[in-house]
């Protein structure tokens, strides 16, 4: 049975600066991110859809386009639109043990292609991160990984240049950079991270194969070896249809305590 939207026609506002189309493929969407329309569901028909909006077929059409050009739907004619939308990469990086192995579960799941690699100049948020010389050199390089040949996240790292002497671009083709990291005779021992949302520009649009503006999860993370001194400064930025965080909550021990902290595994 096909599934359908749960959606009045005042879901839409055409007073909106929005584009009515861009409104309906938002709604749509997040029914496939929220698991409402599961991978292989066909979803109503253009003509359903127009009527349960109320707008033509034109702005209908150019929804589901939208959705197809980010790899959500497939479209047939004579068949409908069936979702292809396949279940993000979970991660729980609450320690270094948990975000070492959930980098080894996600290189086992994706592969990589290398865009960038380069020794130069550190840029002034390198250098702020990795408590070097305005004038250091650094390893720069920039990587897409992808998942079933779907490009999943785009990856900008810094490492101070003697650790990026120790490994070539081929390496870092086919191994994660922090086991490359630890192989140079580095321990790590912890990392600080920054997550926020942020839009795809005219860089990370086309490398992940969507639309410019559209949303995007931004990690920014500082890996510290066991002395203490920064090994890594990495940015990267995933597509949210493909990658999802997930932390291991308990309750904070106390009298009527009302907070929550993340679980140590």
């Amino acid at each position: 049975m096909t599934d359908r939207i749960v959606a009045a026609k005042n879901t839409i506002d055409d007073s909106l600066p929005t584009p009515l189309y861009h409104q309906i493929y938002v709604l749509i969407r997040e029914k496939i991110f929220s698991g409402s329309y599961a991978n292989g569901t066909l979803i109503p028909t253009e003509n359903e859809l127009e009527k349960m909006f109320n707008v033509s077929r034109i702005t209908v059409k150019r929804a589901l386009d939208e959705l197809a050009a980010e790899g959500l739907v497939t479209r047939q004619r004579g068949r409908g639109t069936t979702i292809t939308f396949d279940n993000p990469v979970s991660s729980s990086p609450t320690n270094m043990d948990g975000l070492l192995e959930d980098l080894a579960t996600i290189a086992k799941e994706t592969k990589v292609t290398v865009l960038e690699f380069d020794y130069v100049k550190a840029p002034p948020q390198a250098t702020d991160a990795l408590k070097l010389p305005a004038s250091s050199i650094v390893q720069k390089a920039i990587r897409v990984r992808l998942k079933n040949e779907t490009p999943f996240s785009f990856v900008i790292t810094y490492v101070p240049e003697e650790i990026g002497r120790s490994f070539s671009y081929d390496e870092l083709e086919n191994e994660p950079i922090l086991a490359l990291i630890e192989r140079s005779g580095k321990t790590i021992s912890r990392a600080r991270q920054t997550i926020t949302a942020t839009l795809a520009d005219g860089t990370t649009g086309p490398a992940l194969s969507v639309n410019i503006g559209s949303p995007l999860l931004k990690v920014s993370r500082i890996v510290y070896d066991d002395e203490d001194k920064p090994v890594e400064y990495i940015t990267i930025y995933y597509r949210p249809d493909h990658y999802q965080l997930s932390l291991e909550l308990s309750r904070v021990k106390g009298e009527k305590s009302n907070f929550w902290s993340a679980e140590q595994k």
